[in-house]
């Protein structure tokens, strides 16, 4: 195999240029690039939904050791736009392996580069900001790429340019169901009556937090996010869940009107990351772009009640801007849902994790409670959603 043929550059916005290994499928890609501070978990990584139009540079030097299952996934694809690994695994090895990572990027049509130092590319995300970028190998490589001229170099930034910013972008359309599927009561419930039915609307949502929902007795109904407020009311759900997702919150419109429908009619409301920002927004609150974002399963959040900190999963690049401190009257409509807290914080860098709805039964948090990957700290929010629940259904 030539150089040329062996050769990936990897292309950001600011003129910037990483030389790598073509790995995985050749060709162009372009996305936003960020990345993930996560140490395992990296098939979950791809397969999130939130991670969509992003391409996503590991920080964990060894990605692929134990290379893929039919166990894992969070979703039937893999969405990242671009994979970029320092020492991809030459071998997989695990007893649930079924392939190896290059493999399956190949078969998915998904562009990476290897052998390049993922830690100067943090670095220089953490200093400029997360931004557009393009992979470029096989055919997609210009003549003289493996020289890479003044000339080459402005034709490949005049490429990724020319996408569109993640500011404004609208892309929970692209990634939910196309149809309600539903989970029934699993594990100790399993065979049972429901504790509660749940409408889940999909905004990107992982395989896993339905799942956790259906093994603490809930009877959930995972529907497409185009879905109207009559369309759930027919449901009869004691609780709505707002899932993760990709995409500008200030973009997604239609979807905050819906969440001011559930919060209207006193229904509990649980939302996470995308849609813990969709209730900030619903509320009256602004959201705001992260320069590089939370991604990877590390990230510490300080419950504000109890000083209680839990190791979370998270993949933001959006936060709310809600004030920290004693509660707020939530400003829309002049105070239409009362009262307001922060119940959480980011300790790397104070932004806001978590809100509490004093006067209506609406919660959320910024982070991933499912822990697919992750740690378990926050599992115990879906024990809140059940209590929640069933405590309204009760009053009622």
């Amino acid at each position: 195999m030539s150089a040329r043929e062996n050769t990936a550059l990897l292309v950001l916005e600011d003129g910037a240029v990483f030389r790598g290994r073509a790995w995985g499928a050749r060709g162009r890609t372009l996305g936003e690039l960020v990345f993930s501070t996560g140490m395992t978990g990296y098939q979950e990584t791809l397969t999130d939904p939130s991670y969509h139009r992003q391409i996503v540079v590991m920080t964990a030097p060894h990605i692929g050791n134990t290379g893929m299952n039919d166990e894992d996934p969070e979703s039937s694809k893999i969405w990242v736009a671009g994979y970029v690994v320092r020492d991809p695994a030459r071998r997989a090895s695990n007893w649930r392996s079924r392939r190896g990572l290059e493999e399956e990027l190949i078969q998915q049509g998904i562009v990476g580069v290897a052998e390049v130092d993922t830690r100067a590319i943090t670095r220089h995300i953490r200093t400029r900001g997360a931004m557009r970028a393009g992979i470029f190998s096989g055919d997609a490589l210009p003549a003289g790429a493996e020289h890479l001229g003044d000339q080459v170099r402005d034709a490949l930034v005049r490429i990724v340019v020319e996408q569109p910013r993640m500011a404004g972008a609208a892309l929970a359309g692209e990634v939910s169901t196309a149809h309600t599927y539903i989970l029934e009561p699993s594990g100790h419930f399993a065979g049972r009556e429901p504790l509660v039915t749940v409408v889940a609307v999909d905004l990107g949502i992982k395989s896993r937090t339905p799942e956790h929902l259906a093994e603490r007795g809930a009877r959930v109904l995972v529907v497409p996010n185009t879905v109207s407020w009559a369309e759930i009311q027919a449901l009869h759900p004691d609780g709505v869940f707002f899932s993760n997702g990709p995409g500008d919150p200030s973009s997604a419109e239609r979807e905050i009107d819906l969440l001011r429908a559930v919060l209207d009619s006193g229904t509990p409301f649980f939302g996470i990351c995308f849609g813990h920002q969709l209730l900030g927004r619903a509320l009256g609150y602004g959201t705001y772009k992260l320069p590089f974002g939370h991604r990877g399963v590390n990230q510490p959040v300080k419950e504000l009640a109890t000083g209680k900190v839990e190791i979370t999963s998270q993949n933001h690049g959006f936060a709310v801007d809600a004030p920290i401190g004693a509660p707020s009257t939530a400003p829309f409509e002049g105070g239409r849902y009362g009262r307001v807290e922060v119940t959480h914080v980011c300790l790397n860098d104070g932004v806001v994790e978590g809100l509490r709805a004093m006067d209506l039964p609406a919660f959320s948090v910024q982070y991933h409670p499912e822990a697919a990957a992750g740690p378990h700290d926050g599992e115990h929010l879906f024990d809140r959603f059940i209590q929640l629940m069933t405590t309204h259904k009760e009053g009622n």
